[in-house]
Order: structure tokens, then sequence, then C-alpha cells
């Protein structure tokens, strides 16, 4: 019997060491900030899972397709980006004609994860960052939430689009 209280402590003890661990976490990633462009391009992703971008082709563990903008687009496609962004429960932190920055945060504890998108006009292209501030694993949540702003912003654009005919 003194065995088993022992062991249900030790348990009790590692469980709640574990969840003061997340908080910290959660606390260290409200702190940071998303990485920007360097040489007017999004940052590569870092080695961990926790991240997927469309800016290195050569980073097939992490690439993912960026958005193609069809040649005879005639909406404006940064209100419905930053609209598709808003409505996925993101906050927007920095905007430009060309990039925005928002933030997406975990219901429980709070984790940050950090969403760039950067408008590339020349190509007809937007490019997609997202990752997580801290930890190792996402469990898929960066890439399912690219994916989302992809089918998003392309029904809302087809709307648009055929709104305008």
């Amino acid at each position: 019997m003194k065995i088993m209280k022992s062991a249900l402590i030790i348990l009790l003890v590692l469980f709640a060491a574990a969840v003061i661990w997340f908080f910290v976490l959660a606390l260290i990633s409200k702190s940071g900030e998303a990485p920007g462009l360097v040489d007017e391009g999004l940052s590569k992703c870092p080695n961990s899972p926790n991240c997927v971008g469309s800016e290195y082709k050569d980073d097939t563990e992490h690439y993912i397709e960026p958005i193609v903008i069809s040649q005879n687009l005639t909406v404006n496609i940064l209100p419905i980006l930053k609209q598709t962004v808003l409505e996925m429960g993101g906050t927007i932190q920095v905007e430009s004609d060309h990039y925005i920055a928002a933030t997406f945060s975990s219901s429980i504890f709070g984790f940050v994860d950090d969403l760039e998108i950067r408008i590339e006009h020349s190509q007809k292209m937007i490019h997609l960052r997202s990752a997580s501030r801290v930890g190792h694993s996402d469990f898929g949540v960066n890439m399912q939430r690219a994916e989302l702003l992809r089918q998003i912003f392309n029904r809302k654009v087809l709307e648009e689009t055929n709104q305008l005919k």
C-alpha cells in the first residue's frame, strides 16, 4: 500500500511539473515575434518539424506550395488575405502592401504561432510561412493552418471575381 501511495505522489508531482513547464513555454512564446522578411523573402524554417514554408523548395521537410495568383485576377488580394487571417482567428501584427505577419494562439496554454504572408506580385505568387515559436512538434497544426488559409483565400477570390461579373 505504501509503495502505491508513493507511486501516486510521484505521478502527481511529475504531472504538475509537466503542466508548469507547458505554462512556462506558453509564456515564452508570447514574448517573441515573427522573424519578418530577410533579403525580401520569408525566413527559412528551423530544423524542427513545427514549421512550413513556401519560399525554399530545397527544404523538402518543410516545403509547401505557394498560392498561385491567377494572371487575369482583377481584385485586390491584400484585403482578402487580411479578412481570411482574421476569420481564421489570427491577429494581424504587421502589414504592408506585400507582407502580413499574424499570430495565432492555441486554446490550451495559449501557445503563440506566427503566420507570415508575402505577396510576390511580379511572380503572381503568395508565399506562406507558418511556425510555432517554441517547442519541437506541432502535431501538424501549422500545415493545417497554411492549407486552410489557401482554401478560404481561393474561395473568397472566386466569390469576389464572380461578384464583379
